[in-house]
């Protein structure tokens, strides 16, 4: 058998095994119905196999002791009234009309005749009933003379044994006449007895048949009885896992399912109020930042507006800003900014939170629009640029820019130079996949955008938490000087696209955040988003 075959069995029996498995232990429902059926089938058995033993005992020891009384009447009356030699004839006598008998049995008689010579005289019958017929235990037992004691007042006694031969029971018994005579012995058919209890067998094997039947079918409409108010509660729960927190049981009866209807009640009703506290409470702080937020923006206009003065002073060769105060003069700058960043942050993030986000999609170059994110800031010494023109993605432009902006940003910040950003496409034809229509424009896939440094990584305990609001990382990388909000609102971007944001570490040393975007957003599916999706042929430009 090559290793190819054996992988094949082994796998087939895995499979049967899980299979099996999971209906031994899964089904509540076929776990009762089989203990009710092995409790019915055991107990029908054992009735069986006791009703059969007591009818077999009965049925035998009925017929057997009727047999042995006549024999012993027939040896006393017909075999007692022969000479003690009698001849060969008389023996054939005697022994057919004892074979006469209600019983029907047939019979042997052996003796002495006059001249001194063992003769023997037999019914006939079942092929010549003989002394070998009889067995030797049973010869020995009746030719040896006991002895005569007050307890014991004759030397010879009936035997008996049951015998089988060619799956017929006979029954053998012998004895001898008291006060002289001949040797007699009887061979009975039991073969009417033994059909009589085969049929009960049967009987009793069909009863126990319908006794499994029965129960199983008795197990199954139990189990229907009380599992049934358990898969209302399995229903009720995933509703209840489903968000619909209104979801009740109705209650009825006074036993353990009932108690545990009322429990899942009142712990539905306790989750429904305090998800509805947490979500008022959510509300009320979504509602609260977003009033900070925009009553901040008044002030900070005019904040940003003296700080604008007062850095055009600082640039301004000969100016009147005092050397003393001129680092709290940058401090202050500086803050205002990072304090004006904030605040936008805060607003985008609550828009996000509130669904009211919205996307303005337009055909861009994706390439392009890299380009013109790191042209913008100045980057374009920092950041090497390995994109292919002519990627074409239904998106928005602006929000691009955002996510582009935030990955690109944060690699310098915290990475090493140069920071390298790679696009590709994927999906169905086109290079690695994508498609292209006819006239350069948008076809199917998605389009990949990946942000690498060079510097020393994202410990991986802090992997998991890059995307957290106001998470910052101080283990290998410098604290920064954001609000925390940057990626967060860059996956957040990613999401209302349809696509995502992914962080890791490179092999090479440095971490890599990949961007997946579909490359058009108006083909997926809406409903799968938070916020709406707007054409800008329809409503203007970002």
């Amino acid at each position: 058998m090559t290793h190819e075959h054996q992988g094949g069995v082994r796998g087939w029996f895995a499979a049967r095994k899980g299979v099996w498995s999971r209906l031994r232990f899964t089904s509540l429902r076929l776990r009762l119905v089989v203990v009710f059926g092995m409790v019915a089938l055991t107990a029908a058995v054992s009735a069986s196999g006791i009703a059969y033993w007591l009818n077999r005992e009965s049925v035998l020891t009925r017929t057997q002791d009727a047999v042995l009384r006549d024999f012993e009447r027939e040896m006393q009356n017909r075999a007692g009234a022969l000479p003690e030699h009698p001849t060969q004839d008389e023996l054939q006598r005697a022994a057919g009309q004892m074979a006469t008998s209600s019983q029907r049995f047939t019979v042997l008689l052996i003796a002495r005749n006059p001249d001194g010579r063992t003769v023997y005289g037999s019914s006939g019958g079942l092929n010549g009933f003989s002394l070998q017929d009889v067995p030797k235990a049973l010869r020995d037992a009746v030719t040896e003379r006991q002895k005569v004691t007050s307890t014991n007042t004759y030397p010879h006694h009936l035997y008996w044994q049951r015998t089988v031969d060619d799956d017929t029971p006979y029954l053998v018994a012998g004895t001898r006449v008291i006060g002289g005579g001949p040797t007699g012995y009887m061979l009975k058919s039991l073969e009417p007895e033994a059909k009589d209890l085969g049929s009960l067998a049967w009987s009793l094997g069909i009863a126990t048949a319908l006794a499994l039947i029965g129960s199983a079918l008795l197990a199954h409409a139990a189990a229907t009885t009380v599992l049934k108010p358990v898969q209302r509660l399995g229903v009720a729960a995933r509703r209840l896992g489903e968000g619909r927190l209104d979801t009740r049981l109705r209650v009825s009866g006074t036993d353990e399912l009932a108690d545990l209807s009322r429990t899942f009640n009142k712990a539905a009703e306790a989750l429904e109020k305090r998800v509805a506290d947490m979500a008022a409470r959510d509300e009320a702080s979504r509602r609260f930042v977003a009033d900070m937020s925009h009553e901040l923006r008044t002030p900070l206009t005019a904040i940003t507006a003296v700080t604008e003065v007062l850095e055009e002073e600082l640039e301004f060769e000969g100016g009147g800003i005092d050397p003393m105060i001129e680092p709290a003069v940058r401090l202050v700058v500086s803050e205002t900014r990072r304090l004006n960043d904030l605040v936008e942050n805060l607003m985008e993030v609550t828009r996000f939170d509130a669904g009211t986000a919205r996307l303005v999609l337009d055909d861009v170059d994706v390439a392009d629009q890299i380009t013109a994110c790191i042209d913008a800031r100045a980057w374009l010494d920092a950041v090497d640029l390995d994109a292919e023109r002519g990627i074409h993605a239904r998106i928005d432009p602006r929000r691009l820019d955002v996510i582009l902006a935030n990955l690109i940003g944060n690699a310098l910040k915290h990475g090493g130079s140069p920071v390298r950003v790679a696009v590709r496409e994927s999906g169905t034809g086109g290079v690695d996949g994508a498609e292209r229509t006819g006239d350069g424009g948008v076809g199917g896939g998605t389009v990949v955008i990946e942000v690498r440094d060079h510097g020393p990584g994202i410990p991986e305990e802090v992997l998991p938490h890059v995307f957290d609001r106001f998470y910052k990382a101080s283990a290998s990388r410098p604290r920064s000087e954001g609000s925390g909000l940057g990626l967060s609102i860059a996956l957040e971007n990613a999401h209302i696209h349809g696509g995502e944001i992914t962080a890791a570490n490179s092999p090479e040393g440095g971490a890599v955040f990949t961007l997946r975007l579909p490359r058009d957003v108006s083909a997926e599916d809406a409903p799968e988003r938070d916020g709406d999706v707007v054409d800008e042929g329809a409503e203007g430009g970002a």
